[in-house]
């Protein structure tokens, strides 16, 4: 019995060491700025620049310090993203997520370690993860730009839809929004429907395809303005610019300007700034006690057209 003393007080006194460290880690971080880590799906679209930018600096304007991760569309590399920010000690997230499925693990991750999750214009399927998402109204949106469309091509033809990233529910509620007004409309036909990610240079080539079957279509609706832009310089190529008619979504720099040179015939203006200074005052409620916030939050998506071009300016405002 005499021969365990000496290990139970070693381990007793290698306990209270270790809990005397956690506790002056806790009481050195009590005294330095709280932690924001902005992880957003891509940098590479100027609209999710615009949303990261904002919110880190926000953050910054509140006290905090703040850290920029780029996901690059890839939810492994999200993963790595969440669990280096959980363990480098971050105190909250501010979350572009990269999939509606694919991200609803990380943010499980994040609230396990409770870390609070605030999700910025993309949603998650899941209602019981982040503390809050703050969502532009797609849909709605998109239902604006349904009647519009109608109007312009007064009714009738042939037109194209190119779809955003799959997995993104964004992707969807845009196309439903924008489909619960034009499909009433039976001589509208839709002759292609195929998705470009988002992405410019994709759009371009999918709009190129489709050209060389359907020369004839008076319309495309695009998911984003980065697609938006990426057909309308296939139709510049194939000489069909003047016949064909292109609405995009998002409220983006050079759709803005494509607007104003009638190039483009309508946007539905974001309003990422807004997005991200919300998800940062969120993120200060938190630390300051609030806990009940609302599962989702929707913001007001306006259709831009070459009517009302110079009421607005790029990607909204932040006010």
């Amino acid at each position: 019995m005499t021969y365990f003393k000496p290990i139970k007080i070693l381990c007793l006194l290698l306990f209270t060491a270790i809990l005397f460290s956690c506790q002056k880690q806790k009481s050195e971080k009590q005294g330095q700025p709280k932690k924001v880590a902005v992880i957003v799906s891509s940098l590479n679209n100027p609209w999710f620049v615009v949303l990261a930018e904002t919110a880190a600096n926000h953050a910054i304007e509140l006290g905090f310090e703040a850290t920029i991760f780029d996901s690059q569309n890839n939810t492994a590399l999200e993963t790595d993203h969440f669990e280096n920010a959980i363990s480098s000690g971050y105190d909250a997230i501010l979350f572009n997520p990269t999939d509606a499925d694919g991200s609803i693990a990380n943010v499980r991750i994040a609230k396990k370690a409770e870390i609070p999750v605030f999700c910025m214009d993309r949603e998650i399927n899941a209602t019981d993860a982040a503390t809050s998402q703050i969502l532009s109204d797609s849909y709605a949106g998109c239902v604006a730009i349904g009647k519009y469309f109608v109007e312009k091509l007064n009714k009738s033809g042939k037109y194209v839809e190119i779809l955003g990233l799959v997995g993104d529910n964004n992707t969807w509620s845009r196309s439903k929004g924008f489909h619960s007004v034009v499909d009433n409309y039976p001589e509208l036909q839709m002759v292609a429907q195929q998705n470009a990610d988002f992405d410019r240079n994709k759009a371009m080539e999918v709009m190129e395809s489709i050209l060389q079957v359907h020369p004839d279509i008076k319309g495309v609706f695009c998911g984003n303005d980065g697609m938006a832009m990426g057909a309308y310089q296939a139709l510049v190529a194939a000489g069909k610019a003047e016949q064909v008619m292109v609405f995009g979504f998002d409220g983006a720099s050079d759709v803005i300007t494509s607007i104003e040179q009638k190039k483009i015939l309508a946007t539905g203006m974001q309003f990422p700034k807004l997005i991200a200074r919300t998800a940062a005052n969120y993120a200060l409620e938190y630390f300051n006690g609030k806990r009940d916030f609302a599962q989702k939050v929707p913001v007001t998506v306006e259709m831009v057209n070459q009517e009302n071009v110079h009421d607005y300016e790029a990607y909204g405002s932040d006010e």
